[in-house]
């Protein structure tokens, strides 16, 4: 495939370096220029006997506030929500007992056993409380867009829904916290473990109150404390701490780190091409599902991406058991020129007689190694005998201009969806990552019936009409990792949102002499 080899080897240069995904406005320092911890004695720089996370001691805990990574690594087991997404984020019932609907609204009943790990009980006023929050948060404010009401009382919490989602428990596994203890640096949770700090020393202790059986559980977890999320890597790196958590697709330094087991976890954040139906040659949705077919994700995603991600052809997440992949075609790199010169040679409102191949420009953020990488390999790939697509690779602040503006053919986009997939924003009329100007009122109902019934059945028609429409060209769900030093820890099955899962069950190979 053209060019692709040489692509590779220069993404695992740059992955090897800086890596980035997110936009920063600040330039890191490099990774091994940071200050480092000095080690006194051979016993403090041998690696630590007891299971050890990294956490940042000068930042908050509160799962709703903390930063990704080594703090959400730790909250995970302070912390519990109504639910708990499986690894095909399906909910699982955490501390809701269970659940009724009636029409637009949801009843939950909580657990009567859960009691945060001061021994109070878990109330809805609890409940209610981190939902005020969290639906101010960064985090999880999109998941409140279709709740209109919230009441809470004697160990119920009730939602009101705008339109019906059946849905809406994946949605529902945001961390609870005590109210009135938000501000502390760690603030009470129901989860097995609880956060203890003695002789200036702060580890986790297993939670006696804790509802479930955590017997099995190590009976304490070290903390190691860090400055920032470089520190923490590097904590990982000179094998002070057991387990890291990183996007090797993004900026983490962990991305340069050796010697370590990695298991990749399913997430809902979605890489695809997006295209601008109000212009004439993108107006065409078969030149658009041409576009999306002519496209081998699963060569992206080996040579490219490292296989940190799953190819999809549709907006859920292939580890869903509601992924059609009944649905999805083959790639044929052979059909796609064919396909081209049948759209674009006979339709004179797209290429008039005698006018030169269709031009187009794919819009990318420069910060983004990963990205631009991939897009220029899009741009190859598309590039035909009838049309030509060109990379402008632009400063964050630039490209998003650009995108609300309407100034631009293709981009290259990501986003974080929510479990229950609803993909309103991007594909439905007057979304607000609609920045195509797509609108189609069948899609629309297609969608809307999806949501208010989510099984195979809905999610295949959806997703058909979705692929034959072609607003946008999904292309890969990225992978979480997690990382273990090599031979050191045997982990189960983590989550996105619980790296920790199964705690119980891992297995250790640490010193001997103290071991879990």
């Amino acid at each position: 495939m053209r060019r692709l080899l040489s692509l590779a080897l220069a993404l695992t240069l740059c992955l090897s370096l800086t890596g980035c995904w997110e936009p920063d406005i600040e330039e890191p320092e490099e990774f091994w220029e940071l200050e480092q911890p000095e080690e006194t004695n051979a016993e403090e720089s041998a690696a630590p006997a007891v299971f050890t996370l990294p956490w940042l001691s000068s930042q908050t805990l509160d799962p709703i506030a903390c930063s990704d990574g080594a703090q959400q690594s730790v909250a995970s087991l302070l912390y519990e929500g109504l639910f708990a997404l499986d690894e095909r984020f399906e909910p699982q019932n955490a501390l809701c007992a269970s659940f009724s609907r009636s029409g637009l609204t949801y009843t939950f009943t909580l657990r009567e056993n859960a009691a945060f790990s001061d021994g109070s009980p878990l109330t809805s006023a609890d409940v209610l409380a981190t939902y005020r929050r969290a639906q101010a948060s960064e985090r999880y404010g999109t998941r409140f867009a279709n709740i209109v009401s919230m009441r809470g009382g004697n160990g119920t919490i009730s939602l009101t829904l705008s339109r019906a989602d059946s849905a809406l428990p994946a949605l529902l596994d945001i961390p609870i916290v005590k109210s009135g203890t938000e501000k502390e640096t760690a603030p009470l949770g129901t989860g097995p473990y609880r956060v203890v700090t003695e002789d200036g020393v702060t580890s986790l202790v297993r939670n006696a109150v804790w509802w479930g059986d955590g017997s099995a559980l190590p009976e304490r977890v070290a903390l190691s404390p860090a400055k920032d999320a470089d520190t923490a890597a590097y904590l990982f790196s000179a094998g002070k701490v057991h387990l890291l958590t990183a996007d090797l697709l993004g900026d983490s330094p962990a991305a340069s780190i050796g010697g370590t087991d990695v298991v990749d976890v399913p997430t809902t954040t979605l890489l695809y091409l997006g295209c601008n139906t109000r212009r004439a040659a993108l107006s065409d949705k078969t030149l658009r599902a041409a576009l999306g077919a002519a496209i081998d994700r699963r060569s992206i995603t080996a040579s490219l991406l490292a296989q940190h991600a799953c190819p999809a052809q549709f907006p859920l997440s292939p580890a869903s058991p509601l992924y059609p992949a009944a649905l999805e075609t083959a790639f044929a790199s052979d059909a796609y020129a064919a396909a081209l010169e049948g759209r674009l040679v006979s339709n004179e409102d797209i290429t008039p007689a005698g006018s030169d191949p269709i031009a187009l420009t794919l819009l990318v953020n420069e910060e983004s190694a990963v990205k631009t990488a991939l897009a220029a390999y899009l741009a190859e790939e598309l590039t035909a005998s009838y049309l030509t697509v060109t990379v402008l690779a632009l400063p964050w602040e630039e490209y998003l201009d650009a995108l609300q503006s309407g100034e631009f053919d293709l981009y290259l986009g990501e986003t974080r969806l929510t479990a229950d997939w609803d993909v309103s924003s991007l594909v439905g009329s007057n979304g607000a990552l609609n920045y195509g100007g797509y609108a189609n009122a069948a899609l629309d109902a297609a969608l809307t019936a999806f949501l208010a019934d989510e099984n195979e059945t809905t999610a295949a028609a959806f997703c058909a009409l979705l692929a034959e429409e072609a607003p946008i060209l999904p292309l890969v769900f990225k992978s979480a990792s997690v990382l273990t030093p090599a031979g050191t820890v045997g982990v189960v099955a983590p989550t996105v949102s619980h790296p920790l899962r199964a705690l119980e069950q891992w297995t250790f190979s640490l010193d001997e002499k103290s071991s879990p």
